[in-house]
């Protein structure tokens, strides 16, 4: 039998003084607090009483970071795989505002269709990548559950092919917290979504989380 149920956690918050848009950009890693927060995520896993057969996370720091703690608890290393990853977009390494679109009417065209979206990695070639990679975590192990440490968007966009949402939307209203655990099960060969929690809830009123799109 493949995994019993698959978990995809957030990372906690990075350290981003500047507030620039740090998409797939290197040397990104955890703040004080996000370490904090992955911690949280670590421990609601374990109080879960679940077992956790394999962990996998994106390659970047702060997804590594993340599921340090959950390597800790569970005693298992981290699996490394690009298809978790976050989005390309045209805007990484900038900080952007509406002032500052307002002065700089070239990027205006980055926007031109936000169902795609123009600026970044399309949706549904976000959904297709981060369903492939869960369906191979979940075959890779015999029992168990699989924690898969990624980030908002892809984190979304499972949720949203799962629930047969659009995939366009308005990215401040996504349900992905720093640190949520959104779990799914596979039943008869779809995936279901069984649960969503915030173990860094207590956390977020100082938290800041302006680094993708």
């Amino acid at each position: 039998m493949p995994a019993d149920r698959i978990h995809l956690v957030r990372h906690g918050e990075v350290h981003n003084p500047e507030g620039v848009l740090y998409g797939r950009l290197p040397n990104f890693g955890l703040s004080d607090l996000g370490h904090k927060m992955a911690l949280a995520a670590a421990e609601d896993l374990k109080a879960q009483g679940r077992r956790i057969a394999a962990i996998y996370c994106s390659p970047l720091q702060r997804t590594r970071e993340s599921a340090r703690p959950i390597s800790k608890i569970f005693g298992l290393d981290p699996i490394a795989d690009e298809r978790f990853i976050e989005p390309t977009n045209v805007f990484e390494g900038t900080r952007l505002s509406a002032s500052r679109l307002a002065v700089r009417p070239h990027l205006w065209r980055h926007f031109r269709n936000p169902n795609r979206p123009s600026w970044g990695e399309p949706y549904r070639d976000v959904a297709s990548r981060m369903l492939e990679a869960m369906r191979e975590a979940n075959d890779s192990v015999a029992s168990g559950d699989v924690v898969v440490v990624s980030h908002q968007m892809p984190i979304w966009m499972v949720h949203s092919a799962v629930a047969k949402r659009n995939f366009a939307h308005n990215p401040t209203q996504r349900r992905c917290t720093l640190s949520s655990i959104t779990s799914f099960e596979l039943r008869d060969g779809e995936w279901v979504e069984v649960d969503y929690r915030e173990p860094a809830k207590g956390l977020q009123h100082s938290a800041i989380d302006v680094g993708a799109v």
